[in-house]
């Protein structure tokens, strides 16, 4: 099943259309894939077994990942070779200003799915790549994949400017492909959700990344994902503000568990 880049919604000459968004540059596709290939999609992804619960602690619940897509079927294949590809690759440079490239091991990606009551706090994410020390991360590329989904299903994906407090609310409907920059300022994540029972919130993960062009620029990156919780009370926001430290503590002595998933 071929995939080029001619059949997606994402097309060169965006640039303004994704640095001029709020809270923070981003950009919505709608319609990412031709609807064939998206439903075939969804047959593969229902079909997976190959799937672990994630590690983000209390900060998420119910919440499973395989970044393997290659394993997964013919259509996610296609997909993952998308992505992947030189001719994607410069078309999300040219839309950033800056030569950015997709992770090939999908690290803390690939396919993504939220069961019963599942939530994710907000967050920002790793700014350096645990593997490849001299990536800087710069995009989160999300496709969801929600079929029929309904505003009381819940699970938007829910923004907040760390600086600014500005907030966004995006519909994580079928075949949307949102793409956003990911700094130490944008925070995301979503509310417990209400699907209807033995469906799960649903998407598909990639990050792009730069190479750093000189030591500066890894100064002050983020080496572990942040948490800003907006529920759970002050227990939760104590446990949130040490996190960090615990597992950079646990990094520096065992190594990240994300970067030994494959």
């Amino acid at each position: 099943m071929e995939l080029n880049l001619s059949q997606t919604s994402l097309k060169r000459a965006q640039r303004n259309e994704f640095w001029s968004a709020n809270p923070f540059p981003l950009l919505v596709l709608d319609n990412f894939l031709p609807l064939e290939l998206a439903n075939q999609l969804l047959v593969e992804i229902a079909g997976n077994t190959e799937i672990r619960k994630s590690n983000d602690y209390i900060f998420a619940r119910n919440k499973f990942e395989n970044p393997s897509l290659q394993h997964i079927g013919p259509a996610a294949v296609s997909l993952r070779e998308l992505l992947l590809s030189i001719e994607f690759a410069e078309v999300l440079s040219d839309m950033y200003g800056r030569e950015l490239f997709v992770d090939p091991d999908f690290v803390g990606g690939g396919l993504h799915r939220g069961g019963e009551g599942s939530f994710l706090d907000m967050h920002v994410d790793f700014g350096q790549h645990p593997r490849n020390k001299r990536w800087i991360r710069e995009l989160n590329l999300l496709l969801y994949l929600n079929v029929d989904w309904q505003p009381e299903y819940g699970g938007h994906l829910q923004l907040r400017h760390k600086d600014t407090g500005e907030t966004a609310a995006i519909e994580p409907i079928f075949n949307r492909m949102v793409l956003m920059q990911t700094k130490a300022h944008t925070f995301h994540g979503y509310n417990p959700i209400s699907f209807p029972s033995g469906t799960y919130r649903t998407s598909i993960a990639a990050y792009a990344y730069s190479q750093a062009k000189d030591d500066k620029e890894l100064d002050n990156l983020l080496t572990t994902t942040q948490w800003a919780p907006d529920t759970g009370g002050p227990l939760k926001i104590a446990v949130a503000a040490v996190t960090p430290g615990l597992v950079a503590l646990k990094q520096r002595f065992f190594g990240s568990s994300t970067a030994k998933k494959k």
